[in-house]
């Protein structure tokens, strides 16, 4: 049986709706901006406290959800993003409790200098104002999205896919229950009921309003975000993630860390798309990998010279390796040294997340000094570019621009700053 579909209301009525949500969140950043930490800290510490005794009433929210996901055309892959058991509940909680314990943000003094005529410069850091977040899927990231948002003093909407509705409507009204009990603005963190494709477009116009924009989700829904905000985008398109064994590596350790970051979660943008082996090492390495990536399911498609190695392997393509797969396919290719794999890298990847496994920290430096990307892994799994793993408690996303945020987008990266001066009667020109 097919999902039950409401009929769309009129494209002004959800102008008109989109409108008013931007309006109140901008007069809720106003007042979030001057709230004290000590204030914020206790909306997350009580949201993260219902959503452990509310579980419940979460997963049975998340199970309409699930039930509706095959006949929205969602792959494995989707599905498992989709779901919400106890334990990611309970993780999703642990986060917002993280938030809480790291040094907030606003008001920071990142920097202070007094002049030689006795002005005193202070650098502070300041909210953004309003963040729109258009997310697929994850339902975990309404919670995460939430708790980064109101401890960097900026107010969010949260504009979710309607395979995950169901569940983004349980985990709102919870923590608006708790962050209302902490007295926090009521509108700061508001959630965009309409799954209309039109609301998506009226909000994306709203630069007046809205500060930044963050898309989180497949690369078709990214570009259209990129292609029509009005206001800045914080974004990454596709996570072709490499890990080269360099032929110094410890074949255990290289071995532990290929099948962590292929099959550990492969539906996430973090997990390697492509494995680079040195030919010096290749003939002993690739066969016994090779061989524990299938036993785990993982179908190989690799260059010519792996194909000999391991019969087995799937002749790869050039596309193979521009594909984000985001499943247990993993593409394979011999090269001749550092510079090649670096040079494949450069050619094949997205800026997302490579590693080097080695022995020889002098490859490894130069590894990480020539591969352009958020992060650069040495002797660890690609999948520890994430935001909890590094300390920032929990992330928007994973950005592989430049300007003004790089890699897992916490709480820093979701403020800028202002140049506060401290002056005596100061006048200038006399």
């Amino acid at each position: 049986m097919s999902a039950a579909v409401s009929p769309s209301p009129p494209s002004e009525d959800i102008y008109a709706s989109c409108v008013d949500l931007a309006r109140r969140a901008r007069a809720a950043a106003r007042a979030l901006a001057t709230v004290g930490g000590q204030r914020k800290n206790e909306g997350l510490l009580l949201a993260a406290e219902a959503l452990v005794a509310r579980t419940e009433e979460v997963v049975e929210a998340n199970e309409k959800d699930l039930a509706q996901a095959v006949d929205l055309g969602l792959s494995a892959a989707q599905i498992d993003r989709l779901r919400l058991t106890p334990r990611r509940i309970q993780d999703a909680a642990a986060g917002m409790r993280e938030v809480a314990a790291l040094p907030d943000p606003v008001g920071q003094i990142r920097s202070s200098s007094v002049r030689p005529n006795g002005l005193e410069v202070h650098k502070v850091g300041v909210p953004l104002g309003v963040l729109l977040f258009i997310y697929e899927s994850r339902p975990n990231v309404t919670v995460d999205a939430a708790a980064l948002s109101v401890k960097s003093g900026n107010a969010i909407l949260l504009r979710g896919g309607r395979e995950a509705l169901h569940a983004n409507r349980a985990l709102h009204a919870i923590l608006c229950d708790a962050f209302r009990r902490a007295e926090l603005p009521e509108d700061a963190v508001q959630l965009v009921a309409s799954t209309d494709r039109a609301a998506v477009g009226h909000l994306l116009k709203m630069n007046d309003y809205i500060d930044l924009v963050i898309p989180r989700g497949g690369e078709s829904l990214i570009r259209r975000v990129a292609q029509e905000a009005r206001m800045p985008v914080l974004k990454h398109y596709k996570g072709i993630c490499h890990v080269f064994v360099e032929k110094t590596a410890n074949l255990d350790r290289a071995e532990r860390i290929v099948l962590n970051a292929k099959c550990q979660r492969p539906g996430v943008c973090n997990a390697m798309e492509c494995l680079l082996v040195e030919e010096a090492i290749a003939p002993t390495f690739l066969p016994r990998v090779a061989a524990s990536l299938r036993r785990r399911g993982v179908e190989l498609r690799g260059c010519p010279a792996t194909c000999r190695l391991v019969p087995e392997t799937i002749p790869a393509t050039d596309e193979d390796f521009d594909t984000e797969f985001l499943d247990l396919v993993l593409s394979i290719k011999i090269v001749a040294d550092r510079d090649e794999a670096v040079a494949h890298i450069a050619r094949h990847g997205s800026g997302h997340t490579d590693a080097i496994v080695t022995e020889d920290w002098s490859a490894a430096r130069r590894f990480t000094a020539a591969v352009d990307s958020a992060a650069v892994l040495v002797n660890a799994s690609t999948r520890f570019h994430d935001g909890q793993e590094l300390g920032l408690g929990a992330e928007m996303g994973i950005s592989t621009d430049k300007f003004h945020a790089r890699g897992p987008c916490g709480l820093l990266e979701l403020t800028s700053y202002k140049y506060v001066v401290y002056g005596d009667g100061h006048v200038r020109g006399e």
